[in-house]
């Protein structure tokens, strides 16, 4: 991805609604999808990724305590819902923004 410079500035870019002035941002969230200025989606990846495998490492530490079908329903609930929704718009990424999950696979192994 070839990134150009751009030639205005952030005051150039704002929008003004009767007295409000709204400035450009880096990212936004809307419906838990993080959207960066540039679309590539790292930011959500991250955080997806991120908190999944927070799920997955609180699931270890009680899987053999709740049995094999409460830890099977718990990571449905907690990591599979997450990596569903939305996954439509990370259709077409490269893999390179993608590889964060698998590099996080590994150190959790």
């Amino acid at each position: 991805m070839v990134r150009v410079a751009s030639k205005f500035s952030a005051t150039e870019l704002s929008l003004k609604i009767g007295n409000d002035i709204i400035m450009p941002v880096d990212a936004i969230r809307d419906l838990g999808v993080i959207f960066d200025s540039e679309l590539s989606m790292q930011r959500h990846v991250n955080k997806v990724t991120g908190v999944c495998f927070y799920h997955i490492r609180r699931l270890k530490q009680v899987r053999r305590l709740v049995g094999q079908n409460v830890t099977a329903t718990l990571v449905s609930a907690f990591v599979l819902n997450r990596l569903d929704y939305c996954n439509a718009i990370l259709a077409g990424l490269p893999k390179s923004t993608t590889a964060v999950c698998t590099e996080r696979r590994g150190k959790t192994d």
